[in-house]
């Protein structure tokens, strides 16, 4: 095998990125947003999720929607988050299905129903 090194492994990711690849798209915000060899950088991070999830990518919009939900790395906004849960949901994301639940059993970025 190869020695694990984060940076190396940031530098491919954000090559295949930069090309439009949607899973190295996520790989590369969960990489900013933990801190994995890149610093910590949460607005990078969303921005990369973003990418991804408008690619439809469920990982990526369920990572924005939580984004969004917490106001991490982007002012919080319930209703973008209500928006990203139900791609992912409707992706067959079984977190998001759930997440997209509990904004409608609690009235949080939709209509309480």
């Amino acid at each position: 095998g190869v020695e694990r090194d984060l940076a190396q492994a940031v530098a491919w990711y954000r090559r295949a990125a930069e090309q439009g690849h949607a899973d190295a798209q996520f790989d590369l915000g969960v990489c900013y947003s933990k801190g994995d060899g890149v610093e910590r950088d949460l607005a990078q991070a969303v921005a990369w999720y973003r990418r991804a999830a408008e690619q439809g990518y469920a990982h990526a919009q369920h990572n924005l929607a939580v984004c969004y939900s917490d106001g991490v790395g982007v002012h919080q906004d319930r209703g973008q988050a209500a928006k990203w849960f139900r791609r992912a949901a409707e992706g067959g994301l079984a977190t998001a299905q759930q997440q997209l639940a509990i904004c409608y059993r609690e009235g949080t970025g939709v209509n309480q129903d």
